[in-house]
Protein backbone atom coordinates (compact mmCIF):
# COMPACT_ATOMS: atom_id res chain seq x y z
CA UNK A 1 0.00 0.00 0.00
CA UNK A 2 1.43 2.77 -0.76
CA UNK A 3 1.21 6.41 1.54
CA UNK A 4 1.80 10.10 0.82
CA UNK A 5 1.91 12.82 3.15
CA UNK A 6 1.33 16.33 3.18
CA UNK A 7 0.92 19.00 5.33
CA UNK A 8 0.50 22.66 5.75
CA UNK A 9 -0.38 22.86 1.72
CA UNK A 10 -1.57 26.70 2.78
CA UNK A 11 -3.08 26.94 -0.74
CA UNK A 12 -3.65 29.68 -2.20
CA UNK A 13 -1.84 31.39 0.71
CA UNK A 14 1.16 30.61 -0.06
CA UNK A 15 0.82 28.99 -3.16
CA UNK A 16 -2.27 29.41 -6.26
CA UNK A 17 -1.94 24.85 -6.13
CA UNK A 18 0.14 22.00 -5.36
CA UNK A 19 3.04 21.37 -7.45
CA UNK A 20 2.66 19.25 -10.49
CA UNK A 21 4.70 16.31 -8.53
CA UNK A 22 2.62 16.12 -5.35
CA UNK A 23 -0.60 15.81 -7.64
CA UNK A 24 1.73 12.97 -10.04
CA UNK A 25 1.98 10.98 -6.59
CA UNK A 26 -1.82 11.61 -5.37
CA UNK A 27 -2.33 9.73 -8.93
CA UNK A 28 -0.46 6.97 -7.70
CA UNK A 29 -1.39 6.85 -3.84
CA UNK A 30 -3.42 4.08 -2.29
CA UNK A 31 -3.91 6.41 0.71
CA UNK A 32 -3.29 10.17 0.71
CA UNK A 33 -2.74 11.80 4.72
CA UNK A 34 -2.83 15.18 5.23
CA UNK A 35 -1.64 16.55 8.69
CA UNK A 36 -4.05 19.99 8.54
CA UNK A 37 -3.06 23.68 7.64
CA UNK A 38 -5.25 23.10 3.67
CA UNK A 39 -6.71 26.65 4.70
CA UNK A 40 -8.11 26.40 1.17
CA UNK A 41 -11.69 24.48 1.03
CA UNK A 42 -11.44 23.66 -3.30
CA UNK A 43 -8.20 22.43 -1.77
CA UNK A 44 -9.42 19.78 0.26
CA UNK A 45 -12.36 18.87 -2.14
CA UNK A 46 -9.99 17.93 -5.52
CA UNK A 47 -7.48 16.19 -3.18
CA UNK A 48 -10.65 14.25 -1.72
CA UNK A 49 -11.94 13.45 -5.11
CA UNK A 50 -8.25 12.85 -7.06
CA UNK A 51 -7.69 10.16 -3.90
CA UNK A 52 -8.10 6.42 -3.70
CA UNK A 53 -8.53 7.15 0.14
CA UNK A 54 -8.12 10.54 1.74
CA UNK A 55 -7.09 10.52 5.81
CA UNK A 56 -6.49 14.03 6.97
CA UNK A 57 -7.44 16.34 9.96
CA UNK A 58 -7.52 20.16 10.30
CA UNK A 59 -4.95 22.59 11.34
CA UNK A 60 -4.75 25.82 13.44
CA UNK A 61 -4.79 27.91 10.06
CA UNK A 62 -7.72 26.30 9.25
CA UNK A 63 -11.69 28.00 9.16
CA UNK A 64 -14.95 26.53 10.23
CA UNK A 65 -15.54 25.00 6.88
CA UNK A 66 -12.43 22.87 6.84
CA UNK A 67 -13.47 22.13 10.54
CA UNK A 68 -16.90 20.70 9.91
CA UNK A 69 -15.20 18.00 7.20
CA UNK A 70 -12.85 16.32 9.15
CA UNK A 71 -11.44 15.59 12.90
CA UNK A 72 -8.86 17.32 15.16
CA UNK A 73 -7.56 14.10 15.37
CA UNK A 74 -7.70 11.49 12.74
CA UNK A 75 -7.05 7.53 13.26
CA UNK A 76 -6.59 4.81 10.57
CA UNK A 77 -5.39 1.29 11.07
CA UNK A 78 -3.76 0.02 7.64
CA UNK A 79 -2.91 -3.20 7.09
CA UNK A 80 -2.38 -3.42 10.95
CA UNK A 81 -0.22 -0.55 11.06
CA UNK A 82 -1.89 1.93 13.36
CA UNK A 83 -1.70 5.88 12.05
CA UNK A 84 -2.62 8.74 14.10
CA UNK A 85 -2.50 12.13 12.18
CA UNK A 86 -2.63 15.72 14.05
CA UNK A 87 -1.56 19.00 13.07
CA UNK A 88 0.42 20.12 15.76
CA UNK A 89 2.32 18.22 18.13
CA UNK A 90 4.33 21.17 20.30
CA UNK A 91 7.76 22.12 20.70
CA UNK A 92 10.79 20.05 19.18
CA UNK A 93 12.94 19.07 22.77
CA UNK A 94 11.15 16.47 24.53
CA UNK A 95 8.55 15.65 21.86
CA UNK A 96 9.76 11.44 21.34
CA UNK A 97 8.56 11.52 25.43
CA UNK A 98 5.52 13.62 25.23
CA UNK A 99 4.09 11.97 22.06
CA UNK A 100 4.56 7.97 23.32
CA UNK A 101 2.94 9.36 26.79
CA UNK A 102 -0.47 10.46 24.58
CA UNK A 103 -0.10 8.47 22.26
CA UNK A 104 0.39 5.09 23.73
CA UNK A 105 -1.57 2.83 21.30
CA UNK A 106 -0.55 4.54 18.10
CA UNK A 107 2.26 3.23 15.78
CA UNK A 108 3.02 6.26 13.10
CA UNK A 109 2.14 9.56 14.34
CA UNK A 110 1.91 11.73 11.63
CA UNK A 111 2.04 15.90 12.00
CA UNK A 112 2.68 18.88 10.63
CA UNK A 113 2.84 22.82 11.65
CA UNK A 114 5.95 23.56 11.60
CA UNK A 115 6.74 22.78 8.36
CA UNK A 116 9.84 21.20 9.05
CA UNK A 117 10.46 17.24 7.82
CA UNK A 118 11.17 15.16 11.02
CA UNK A 119 11.49 11.58 11.02
CA UNK A 120 12.02 9.90 14.87
CA UNK A 121 11.47 6.75 16.64
CA UNK A 122 10.95 6.81 20.07
CA UNK A 123 12.24 4.62 22.98
CA UNK A 124 8.62 2.97 23.09
CA UNK A 125 8.58 1.93 19.32
CA UNK A 126 5.94 5.06 17.96
CA UNK A 127 7.48 6.47 14.90
CA UNK A 128 7.30 10.78 14.30
CA UNK A 129 7.06 11.43 10.82
CA UNK A 130 6.20 15.26 9.58
CA UNK A 131 6.40 15.76 5.40
CA UNK A 132 6.90 19.30 5.79
CA UNK A 133 5.43 21.06 3.53
CA UNK A 134 4.90 21.30 -0.36
CA UNK A 135 4.44 24.81 -0.94
CA UNK A 136 5.51 26.81 1.94
CA UNK A 137 9.69 26.10 3.16
CA UNK A 138 9.63 28.68 5.20
CA UNK A 139 13.57 28.61 6.64
CA UNK A 140 14.30 25.02 4.79
CA UNK A 141 15.96 24.23 2.29
CA UNK A 142 13.21 23.00 0.23
CA UNK A 143 9.47 22.51 0.04
CA UNK A 144 8.86 18.63 0.84
CA UNK A 145 6.14 15.66 1.04
CA UNK A 146 6.53 12.33 1.92
CA UNK A 147 6.20 8.85 0.97
CA UNK A 148 6.19 5.17 2.09
CA UNK A 149 4.86 2.02 2.65
CA UNK A 150 2.72 -0.56 4.33
CA UNK A 151 3.10 -4.16 3.96
CA UNK A 152 2.46 -6.88 6.29
CA UNK A 153 1.64 -5.09 9.52
CA UNK A 154 4.99 -2.75 8.78
CA UNK A 155 5.67 0.77 7.87
CA UNK A 156 8.54 1.12 5.39
CA UNK A 157 10.18 2.49 2.49
CA UNK A 158 9.74 6.10 4.04
CA UNK A 159 11.24 8.30 1.68
CA UNK A 160 11.43 12.67 2.09
CA UNK A 161 11.00 14.13 -1.49
CA UNK A 162 12.24 17.58 -1.88
CA UNK A 163 10.54 20.06 -4.55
Amino acid sequence: MRLLLLADTHVPKRARDLPARVWDEVDRADVVIHAGDWVDLPTFEALRSRSARLVACWGNNDGDDLRALMPERADVTLDGVRITVVHETGAAAGREKRMSAAYPDTDVLIFGHSHIPWDTTTETGLRLLNPGSPTDRRRQPHCTYLTATVRDGELGDVELHRL
